[in-house]
């Protein structure tokens, strides 16, 4: 066999990109785990075990942490497990298929505990167990990789649907946190191994073929039903179907749209009020899924301008979108404007579950503004108002 017949992808089985749970002190996975070690599957193993129960012990008893005899209370804690299980066995192994690698750690509710614990009270306990508990929907993972990793990074969502149907390219690592090993791969796919690395207890749904008329239904209804759903899709016309379902199910819907090294975040609280407009009404009024799939580029372009708003997007943005086709491919996207946009989606969705006050409708977050010397003076915002003008003029605004 040839270098180049040994390098093909046709020779390398795709591994599972789900982990599998294993407790010791069940001979069946005893067994299992046995099963995957005399295979060769299992190249590398993670065991810091009695640090994680030190964290648990100074988590569920913070008024000893700084007791001198703090050490000899934990030694008599790790004894009495001991005494009953080897710490071998105590908690679960996962073993993640994809790295080959199976990890010790602390059954679910204790990992949770201490994983969290930084959060507090930040987001305090009943906050939280509301954040985790729910099951939220990411269309699209572009910008929804970061939100997907910005929502489990702080204990939200145990539950997640996602929906994608492309595989990571080159020109996706300016802004998607992934590494090369992953180009090809389905973004979904890439995006719920990262998932189960930060919380390998998640449930993650994957819908591989993305959103459609034919399963958009599906991915609302469950069981269980999204309790908010967050829409970082391109197709307008899928959009439009997000909404509908939204609607009909009285769920909210949150999308961050990046504008140079800003977001625009846009809220529609479809679970407080059933008639709110689509899209808050700046496409217009006559929408529907039909026309919204039969525009073409140009018309896409115009419609999410409408919706952007031609005054907030930035300089730079305006003179890319009027390049496309001719010195640039597509437009242009930063990585820091996604993980500002995951971030803030993120944070939206934590405060729409725990039924906090929050802006209905749109929000700017613009690093420009706040970064950027004079950005607001008179003279700056005249020649900002003269450039969207011409942008409107272009698009027939």
């Amino acid at each position: 066999m040839n270098l180049e017949t040994i390098l093909s992808p046709k020779n390398t089985k795709p591994e599972p990109s789900v982990p599998e749970i294993l407790d010791l002190q069940t001979e069946k996975d005893c067994r299992r785990l046995e099963h995957l070690s005399d295979e060769g599957k299992i190249k590398h193993s993670v065991d810091d075990y009695r640090e994680q129960l030190l964290e648990y012990f100074q988590v569920t008893n913070p008024s000893l942490v700084y007791h001198v005899d703090f050490n000899e209370k934990f030694k008599t804690f790790v004894q009495t497990i001991e005494s009953v299980t080897p710490l071998w066995k105590h908690g679960r192994w996962v073993y993640f298929p994809w790295i080959s690698t199976a990890v010790h750690l602390l059954e679910d509710e204790h990992f949770q505990l201490v994983r969290t614990a930084r959060n507090k009270n930040l987001i305090n306990a009943e906050e939280q167990r509301v954040f985790y508990t729910s099951c939220i929907g990411i269309g699209g993972l572009s910008v929804g990789n970061s939100v997907a990793l910005a929502l489990v990074l702080q204990g939200g969502a145990k539950h997640i649907r996602l929906a994608d149907h492309d595989a990571l390219a080159l020109s996706n690592l300016n802004r998607i946190r992934a590494g090369v090993d992953s180009l090809g791969l389905p973004k979904i796919e890439m995006t719920a191994r990262q998932i189960y690395l930060l919380n390998p207890y998640a449930t993650v749904e994957i819908f591989t073929e993305g959103l459609t008329r034919e399963n958009i239904e599906k991915f609302f209804a469950g069981p269980p039903k999204l309790d908010l759903v967050v829409d970082e899709l391109d197709n307008l016309a899928v959009k439009f179907l997000i909404r509908e379902q939204a609607q009909k199910n009285h769920v909210a819907v949150v999308m961050a749209a990046d504008n140079g090294d800003n977001a625009v975040v846009d809220i529609e609280r479809y679970d407080l009020d059933a008639h709110t407009p689509f899209f808050h009404g700046r496409m217009g009024d006559a929408l529907s899924y039909e026309m919204l799939a039969g525009l073409d580029k140009f018309g896409i372009g115009k419609m999410i301008t409408k919706h952007v708003g031609p005054e907030n997007v930035t300089e730079r943005m305006q003179q890319s979108l009027l390049e496309m086709g001719k010195t640039i491919v597509s437009w242009p996207q930063l990585g820091g404007a996604a993980l500002v946009s995951g971030a803030a989606v993120a944070y939206c969705v934590r405060k729409i579950l725990n039924k906090q006050e929050l802006e209905g409708n749109r929000s700017l977050i613009s690093m420009d503004e706040k970064l950027i010397p004079n950005f607001n003076a008179p003279e700056k915002i005249e020649q900002k108002q003269q450039i969207a003008a011409s942008f409107k003029k272009i698009f027939g605004l």
